[in-house]
């Protein structure tokens, strides 16, 4: 299902689409319809309420050599940074083979100008987090890394930086996309407390949503 009402194509529409099970692709704003099938459920934290959990609080500390950059303009690196990323982590996937016209088509928007959060080590870029500023909230778009330093659990500090935003700019919401229980890649997500899936048009908090 794509919006097509460019009215709702803003900040304040994309938010109203957010909680109500949509996410963007590019400027397209979607939700995946199956008649049969209930597996993709969106899900968000509330991050006033997150707290680290002991293995949460070791991914920052072995990470505090890390610069954090805030940027709003796209660069010639990220894509760099992205396409080695899907090589080396998707090639399995429909989104492999790499392409600029893909990054550009699935990432940036013409109607909401996203952050790009910078991860780096001495001016070397290790991971990009692409997150969408809403009134109330923020999105993570898409994360990409150097695969190189998986031992940073780079997507795990990422989630986490996005949190700490959200909390300074006083954002009540962090968007993670869809949860799909049976794809692997996806569970991480639910490792961060606590959180909501909307099901059923419903958001529910962790507990009700496993009744």
């Amino acid at each position: 299902m794509v919006v097509l009402d460019t009215h709702l194509l803003s900040g304040d529409g994309y938010e109203a689409l957010l909680s109500a099970g949509f996410r963007r692709s590019g400027s397209d704003i979607y939700r995946p319809y199956c008649q049969a099938c209930k597996a993709c459920c969106s899900l968000r934290l509330a991050v006033n309420e997150f707290t680290p959990t002991r293995s949460q609080k070791r991914i920052q500390l072995k990470n505090q050599d890390l610069q954090i950059i805030l940027s709003t303009q796209d660069q010639p690196e990220y894509y760099d940074l992205f396409a080695r990323y899907i090589h080396e982590r998707h090639a399995d996937g429909s989104m492999y083979p790499p392409s600029r016209n893909q990054y550009d088509n699935f990432l940036l928007c013409s109607w909401l100008n996203p952050y790009f959060i910078e991860l780096r080590h001495n001016h070397q870029l290790l991971a990009v987090a692409i997150t969408d500023p809403l009134p109330e909230s923020l999105s993570a778009m898409y994360t990409f890394y150097d695969a190189h330093h998986e031992h940073r659990s780079l997507g795990s500090l990422a989630i986490m930086t996005q949190i700490e935003l959200a909390r300074k700019m006083g954002k009540k919401w962090l968007y993670l996309g869809y949860q799909v229980d049976g794809c692997k890649k996806m569970n991480y997500k639910k490792n961060f407390h606590p959180y909501q899936l909307l099901i059923d048009h419903q958001w529910k908090n962790e507990h009700e949503a496993m009744e």
